[in-house]
């Protein structure tokens, strides 16, 4: 069983790892870790579930968060998502 992992990583960062999860739970996921989070904060995204990656980008862009950075590493894809 997956387990949804939410972190602080640093001064102004956080970690959430959904690898695991399918769809809708990653964005979901998601988008509950950006809304406990500061105005201009950044989250590392990890999750490993390739046709999340376009509800994640379409849910910021509605919620007015920006990414960052997109990135493979392995089976893992990795979004930086600032807060908006």
């Amino acid at each position: 069983m997956a387990e949804m992992k939410f972190n602080k990583i640093g001064d102004d960062t956080y970690e959430l790892d959904v690898c695991g999860f399918v769809c809708p739970h990653p964005q979901l996921y998601c988008k509950k870790s950006l809304e406990k989070m500061e105005e201009g904060d950044t989250l590392k995204l990890v999750f490993d579930n390739a046709s999340s990656g376009e509800t994640i980008i379409q849910m910021c862009e509605q919620a007015g968060h920006e990414i960052l950075e997109q990135k493979k590493e392995g089976g893992k894809i990795i979004y930086m998502i600032e807060k908006g």
